[in-house]
């Protein structure tokens, strides 16, 4: 019998080939994540700054690799982390103000978010404002092109993809705010519309800035936040459900946003990433998805406690892949993880 030794076809070549050429292609379309917003995508910029909005102290930061406190307002890795992960980039996107790291790292990947902040200057105060973000963007193209030369540079520039990640806290924090005085300027109605030219001019600078591919996100159930379920007792702690509509209703207008911007402007290709009704499924319904507590949060009481009033308790939850919330304002990173990838299946997905 005749053993033959002969390798591989032709044909079966030509089909490794064309997968590899897809694959490469693929991994080509986005050669790095760049992300703006508050504290759902802070890496630790704010680490750098004067303010007490910061997270850079355990707990914060136990199941991160090393069990370092980076800055994320998480246990772990936050929703961009994973994001830039499943884009074939790296598994931790970094802030851009960190001595730690140095153009060759953001390169691939970058964030200028500041937690605290939001469309509404107003809502700034003591943080990084958007406006400010966008400044350090502009210093980052100088780098990043003295790093890769013009060519490469504005390859990337145009083919990465861009995150916007705020809102939140310009209700929260601002208009629902004691003694708001956005409130005495504008109706709930009327902010959402103040705050959508904002995110309109927010995007619009930054597709004048180079940017192609562009994400914009848009608010959770933030009525079902520890914190906000923790002041509603004349409602059994159940979701403060007022915040929620404001929420849905903002929602609508970004997807209009996007839907109009689309067709205003040639060659951008905006996104809506939505992560309200998927956390409010996993709210609702935690034991469905591994989660055995949704109402409180794993840090110290897990009702009112963020920032630095989560250190030192003794109330820390052991497992917080058991809880929905880390904090009382932020997701636990296992629920980071799957609010990322919700995202990418169904907005996302496009730029891969």
């Amino acid at each position: 019998m005749k053993i033959s030794h002969a390798g591989p076809s032709p044909l079966l070549w030509l089909h490794l080939l064309l997968l590899l050429l897809l694959a490469a292609t693929a991994a080509a379309k986005v050669p790095a994540i760049v992300v703006f917003g508050d504290s759902s995508v802070d890496a630790g910029n704010n680490n750098q700054i004067p303010t007490i909005a910061r997270s850079n102290f355990l707990p914060y930061g136990r199941d991160f690799s090393g069990g370092k406190a980076t800055g994320r307002f998480s246990n772990g890795r936050i929703a961009t982390d994973f994001i830039s992960e499943a884009f074939g980039l790296r598994a931790a996107v970094p802030a851009y103000l960190d001595p730690a790291y140095n153009i060759s790292d953001f390169a691939v990947g970058v964030t200028f978010a500041s937690a605290g902040t939001g469309y509404d200057n107003a809502t700034s105060d003591g943080v990084i404002p958007a406006w400010r973000e966008l400044e350090y963007y502009k210093d980052y193209q100088k780098r990043l092109r003295a790093y890769l030369g013009d060519g490469k540079a504005i390859y990337t520039i145009s083919n990465s993809l861009y995150i916007i990640s705020m809102g939140t806290n310009d209700f929260l924090e601002n208009y629902f705010a004691f003694n708001s005085q956005r409130r005495t300027q504008y109706s709930i109605d009327a902010y959402q519309h103040f705050l959508i030219g904002l995110a309109r001019n927010f995007v619009v600078n930054l597709h004048g800035l180079g940017a192609r591919k562009i994400s914009i996100g848009g608010l959770p159930p933030m009525g079902c936040m520890p914190l906000e379920r923790a002041q509603n007792l004349q409602n059994g702690n159940g979701c403060m459900e007022a915040y929620n509509i404001v929420a849905r209703s903002f929602n609508d207008k970004l997807y209009n946003l996007t839907r109009d911007l689309n067709k205003e402007i040639p060659g951008l290709k905006l996104v809506f990433s939505n992560p309200y009704y998927v956390l409010l499924q996993i709210i609702q319904k935690p034991s469905s998805y591994g989660f055995q507590e949704s109402q409180r949060a794993c840090c110290a009481t897990g009702m009112f406690e963020m920032g630095y009033a989560c250190q030192r308790s003794l109330l820390t939850c052991t497992d917080a892949n058991k809880y929905v919330f880390w904090d009382a304002f932020h997701p636990s990173e296992h629920t980071n993880k799957m609010i990322a990838d919700h995202v990418i299946k169904t907005a996302l997905y496009k730029f891969l």
